[in-house]
C-alpha cells in the first residue's frame, strides 16, 4: 500500500472520493472550488461544525481509528439531531502529521463511511493539509428541516418537564477509564463505547420535531448542568433537576459500587452523553412516552423549568448538590 507522501495530497482527494459513493448527488460535488447545494422545498437549511483535535479531543491510542471516523460525523448528526433536522451533506477536512499512517487514514475512513451511510449524509466536499502537530478533524454538515418544525434553545416555559434521553454519564466514566488505561475487549466495553462511539439520535430527534411537543431542545455534549443550562439561558428561565430521577446504565451502576463515592459530577458534568434533554409542557408526557416506544429509546422525566435564572441539581436526600463544574469548557 502506499505512503501519503506518495499517494500525496490530491491523490488522498481522490481516495476520499471514491470511497463515499454518492447515490443522490449534489448539484456540483467533489472536484470543484465549491459545492453546490439546494435544500428540498419548502426546508431552510440547518448547519453545525465540530473540530477534533488529537490530544484535546480523542487519542488515538483509545481505540481503532475506524471508531474514531465514526464519532467524527455522529457529534455533528448530534447537532443536527437537536434541532430536528434531516442529515444530508457534510464537508470533511483533515490536517495530517507528517508520516501519518494510511492504514490509519483507511480506518478512519471506514467509519466515516459507515457513519454516513446510516444516516444517508453525502460527502460534498473538504480539504486537507499537513500538520506540525497532532492529527486535526474538521467536519461540517448540512440538514435541512421545515422553518416551522425546527426546535431551538430559546422555548422553554416555566412548568416545563425536563426531559433527557437514554442513560447519562457512560461517556464520562468510559473517557476515566480510558485514561487509567483500560481498553476495548473487556468488561468495560458498554462504557467505553459510549465514548468512542456515540450514538447520534437522529431520528428521535426528528420524530419528536414532527410531533410538534417540545418547547426547546439541545443535545448534551458538555453535560446536562451546562448544556440545560444553554437551554435556561436562551429562555430566561430556570431549572431544577433531581438527581435522583437521571437514568443511569446498569454499566455505570456495577462501575460505581466499587467507588467510595457515588460519581455525580460525571453524570451530570462530564459531557459527551450525546443524548437530548428538551422541555415539554406537562400534558404532553403521554404523547412523548408513545414516541419513547415507537423509536425504542428510553425518554425520562428529570426535572422541571422554573422562574429563577439558576439551574439546580437536588440529590437523593433533597439537599442541594454543586459540582465543582457545570460542563466542560475549553478555555
Amino acid at each position: 500500500m502506499k505512503g501519503l507522501a506518495e499517494l500525496g495530497e490530491f491523490g488522498l482527494i481522490d481516495h476520499i472520493r471514491a470511497r463515499f459513493p454518492q447515490p443522490v448527488a449534489p448539484e456540483l460535488g467533489i472536484g470543484d472550488d465549491a459545492a453546490l447545494l439546494s435544500p428540498s422545498a419548502g426546508r431552510q437549511v440547518v448547519v453545525s461544525t465540530d473540530l477534533l483535535a488529537e490530544g484535546i479531543h480523542f487519542d488515538p491510542g483509545f481505540g481503532p481509528a475506524r471508531l474514531l471516523g465514526r464519532k467524527s460525523l455522529a457529534v455533528n448528526l448530534s447537532d443536527l439531531a437537536s434541532m430536528g433536522a434531516i442529515p444530508r451533506w457534510f464537508f470533511l477536512s483533515l490536517a495530517i502529521p507528517a508520516g501519518f499512517s494510511l492504514e490509519t487514514i483507511e480506518g478512519f475512513l471506514d467509519g466515516l463511511a459507515e457513519q454516513a451511510a446510516e444516516h444517508n449524509c453525502i460527502l460534498a466536499g473538504g480539504d486537507t493539509c499537513g500538520s506540525k502537530g497532532g492529527l486535526t478533524i474538521s467536519v461540517t454538515i448540512m440538514g435541512e428541516q421545515r422553518p416551522e418544525l425546527i426546535l431551538k434553545r430559546s422555548g422553554a416555559q416555566p412548568g416545563d418537564d425536563v426531559w433527557v434521553s437514554g442513560s447519562l454519564g457512560d461517556s464520562a466514566l468510559g473517557l476515566k477509564l480510558l485514561m487509567e488505561g483500560v481498553r476495548l475487549g473487556g468488561a468495560h466495553d458498554p462504557l467505553l463505547l459510549r465514548q468512542l462511539d456515540p450514538t447520534p439520535r437522529c431520528e428521535l430527534g426528528l420524530k419528536l420535531a414532527e410531533a410538534g411537543l417540545v418547547n426547546a431542545m439541545i443535545d448534551i455534549s458538555d453535560g446536562l448542568l451546562a448544556d440545560l443550562g444553554h437551554i435556561c439561558e436562551q429562555s430566561v428561565c430556570g431549572a431544577e433537576i433531581l438527581l435522583g430521577q437521571l437514568p443511569l446504565s446498569p454499566a455505570l451502576y456495577t462501575c460505581s459500587s466499587k467507588q467510595p463515592v457515588f460519581p455525580w459530577p460525571l453524570v451530570i458534568s462530564g459531557g459527551e452523553d450525546y443524548e437530548l434533554c428538551f422541555t415539554a409542557p406537562r400534558c404532553n408526557r403521554e404523547a412523548i412516552q408513545k414516541i419513547s416506544k415507537t423509536a425504542g429509546i428510553p425518554l425520562t422525566v428529570v426535572g422541571k423549568v422554573t422562574n429563577s435564572r439558576q439551574v439546580q441539581a437536588i440529590l437523593p436526600d433533597g439537599t442541594n448538590f454543586q459540582p465543582s463544574a457545570s460542563g466542560y469548557t475549553h478555555f
